[in-house]
């Protein structure tokens, strides 16, 4: 990749797990009746036939994680759990009371913050509480982020016992330097060792996330973390850029000098390394950092078509309705965006009080929804075509303009009515999204409020 489209194109930019991103939410137009409103229409349009999604966010950790950009809680407290549970089933069940029918769960995920802090009987009694008032779908997924450190036997027998087949673990990078400098202390023979436990509990999709980019971070450690991690085969892989945003993220993103971090062409090249080496693994690229074995559902997803983003990054399962339970997280209608309270004690106090804990959202418009579905077309199936006239806007040819110069660049293919970006400038996916964000071409931050894109 040459440098010099490296240095033009790695600017400020967002990650796409939403249009429009959070930062361009519209928080006027909307309030709890309306967004009640939207999942009372989407959960009729959609219950019957693809079910419903539901993101668990559970944010409690013992310790800080300095690359970790998550809404989080530290402590080490675990008295905290049982309240904090209390609190997502009356959330919960303020859901239900808007639902005409018994919701079926087609995925269910609990991310965090640290999942696997809660103790086994906790998620128990979690699990079984949102299950005693909805059914599974027949094709369902569910699915747990755990750390490698605080993931037990117990917890992994309890949470397959109750359909969990799906399990990732957060592994970053297994230099010592590396985890010292982000506060992440983990020695491989952990990482192994719940791994194979997980495999031998059942677990059929198995998910490593490492991160690219970070403190003190080299080539040579890049691949012995890639090697180590081929050697315990996980089913699907994330290789995230870390996403330097310290002025959001406060002291947590400031554990390390800025000089420590790897930049520009020595970045990518962290990157391209990997690539090349998950390829010849057997992994194949999916979306944007995400790679996973021919066996796994999200590479079968990438082949039919189907797969889908959304707040919880890549699916296999697309449904209209996603409900988003817990502190700070983000549920999405399709026809709306709501985000909860982003402090734990905020979230309690209203979801105990019998209310939806939303503090802010954005009602989608109808050019809202069309660019979305560009944006979901590049990110997940690396093109998009405006071809069919609904599928066609006022600004298009602005678009265009910025997308000529991109083919200009060999980034991407224009064809008659349609683009395409060749696997070799993929990781210039969100460059190329950027060119359709209608709101952030009307309203260019002044300050910087996103990570680099490359």
């Amino acid at each position: 990749m040459k440098a010099n489209l490296i240095q033009k194109y790695n600017i400020p930019g967002p990650r796409y797990t939403s249009y429009p991103t959070v930062p361009y939410w519209d928080q006027d137009s909307i309030d709890v009746e309306k967004w009640k409103q939207s999942v009372d229409r989407a959960f009729l349009e959609s219950n019957a036939s693809e079910g419903i999604s539901l993101y668990v966010h559970l944010p409690y950790c013992e310790s800080l994680c300095t690359f970790c950009g998550c809404h989080k809680r530290i402590t080490k407290r675990h008295e905290v759990e049982a309240p904090y549970i209390d609190a997502l089933l009356n959330e919960w069940g303020s859901y239900r009371e808007l639902f005409s029918a018994t919701p079926r769960i087609r995925e269910l995920h609990l991310g965090g913050g640290t999942p696997t802090f809660f103790s086994p009987d906790n998620l128990l009694r979690l699990i079984d509480g949102i299950m005693q008032h909805a059914r599974l779908a027949d094709d369902f997924e569910l699915g747990f982020e755990g750390h490698p450190n605080s993931t037990t036997r117990e917890h992994l027998a309890t949470l397959y016992d109750l359909g969990f087949r799906r399990c990732s673990f957060g592994v970053q990078d297994y230099d010592p330097v590396v985890q010292k400098a982000i506060h992440r202390m983990q020695s491989f023979e952990r990482v192994r060792e719940v791994t194979e436990t997980a495999r031998e509990t059942g677990y059929t999709s198995i998910s490593h996330d490492l991160v690219f980019g970070l403190p003190h971070q080299t080539l040579d450690n890049v691949i012995d973390t890639i090697e180590k991690t081929n050697s315990l085969l996980p089913d699907r892989l994330a290789f995230y850029s870390y996403a330097h945003v310290p002025w959001i993220k406060g002291t947590g993103q400031r554990g390390f000098s800025e000089a420590d971090l790897p930049r520009d062409e020595a970045k990518r090249a962290l990157y391209e390394a990997g690539k090349k080496r998950f390829a010849e693994l057997g992994y194949t690229e999916i979306g944007m950092d995400h790679f996973a074995l021919e066996s796994d559902s999200l590479y079968r997803s990438m082949q039919d078509g189907s797969l889908h983003r959304n707040f919880m990054g890549y699916t296999a399962n697309k449904t209209r309705l996603m409900i988003g339970l817990g502190m700070s997280a983000i549920g999405d209608s399709w026809y709306a965006f709501a985000q909860n309270e982003k402090t734990v004690p905020e979230y309690e106090a209203r979801a105990n009080a019998g209310e939806l804990p939303v503090f802010r959202g954005h009602l989608l418009t109808d050019e809202d929804r069309l660019i979305r579905q560009h944006i979901l077309d590049i990110m997940c199936r690396f093109e998009t075509s405006w071809e069919e006239p609904d599928r066609r806007f006022p600004e298009l040819e602005e678009c265009l303009r910025k997308l000529g110069e991109m083919e200009a660049d060999g980034l991407l293919k224009l064809e008659q009515d349609k683009l395409l970006v060749p696997e070799p400038s993929r990781p210039f996916v969100r460059n190329v999204c950027m060119a359709f964000d209608l709101r952030l071409m009307r309203n260019a931050p002044d300050t910087r409020i996103f990570s680099m894109t490359i």
